[in-house]
């Protein structure tokens, strides 16, 4: 099973039952998403090193870009272990920083230093 099939299956896990347009967007989304995040991290680390956390934060960065890309969020509830997201409570853009926010938590000890200062 390649990177971005097994992201996908969580991503899928994540959403619960997508259009058919929705599926295949996130698919493209879930292979965008494997490689920024393999971009990111630390060198000398690859995603095999920490795979079950690559494997949460690209799906939730993925199921973030499909909120962002269709303006919905393609359930009412998104849960991940004790974190979740109500779309009735927050707006699909809320939504869609706070699952990014906690994939870049999940993945921060795998991740390049990212600070950067950009004028003075």
């Amino acid at each position: 099973m390649t990177l971005k099939t097994q992201v996908y299956t969580r991503a899928l896990a994540l959403t619960g039952e997508l259009s058919a347009q929705q599926s295949r967007l996130l698919e493209l989304l879930c292979g965008t998403s494997s490689i920024a995040l393999a971009a990111w991290l630390r060198d000398g680390v690859t995603p095999d090193d920490c795979m079950a956390d690559f494997l949460v934060a690209a799906a939730m960065m993925a199921v973030a870009a499909l909120a962002d890309a269709t303006g919905d969020t393609p359930q009412e509830q998104i849960a991940v272990g004790d974190f979740s997201v109500k779309k009735s409570a927050v707006s699909h853009d809320a939504a869609s920083a706070v699952l990014v926010k906690q994939a870049e938590q999940i993945m921060a000890p795998y991740l390049k230093d990212r600070f950067a200062f950009l004028g003075v």
